[in-house]
């Protein structure tokens, strides 16, 4: 038994590209903003880690302000670092997935986007 897909429309090829696109788009947009949270929390965690543990912190929990001790806030910022670093790994994997089969679908259908329609006309 031969597996043969039906035809697609060249309207279905270029709609799952767009979507592929936008979902590659939405990982880089994720990927961003958990960088950016890692890098808060390495730099909140770098400022604690030279200060008297018995010294008063304020970590805002919800939308609230709250006293706590540098010995109480440290550890639940080291772990969210943590936490975080798994997370940017993770969004990683996945955005490379997602390049490669959009490449492949790419590659698939010959799909070209304006700048490759450009520059090929420019040689």
């Amino acid at each position: 038994m031969a597996s043969t897909e039906p035809p697609i429309s060249q309207q279905e090829i270029i709609s799952t590209y767009r979507q592929m696109n936008s979902e590659l788009q939405s990982l880089i947009q994720q990927l961003t903003k958990a960088e950016m949270e890692r890098n808060e929390h390495r730099l909140v965690e770098e400022t604690l880690e030279p200060l008297d543990p018995d010294r008063r912190a304020f970590r805002l929990v919800g939308g609230v302000l709250v006293e706590r001790t540098v010995k109480e806030v440290l550890p639940s910022v080291r772990e969210n670092r943590v936490n975080l670093d798994t997370l940017t790994k993770h969004i990683e994997v996945k955005l490379e997935e997602k390049r490669k089969q959009t490449f492949a679908w790419k590659a698939k259908y010959n799909i070209k986007t304006q700048e490759e329609m450009e520059a090929a006309q420019k040689q």
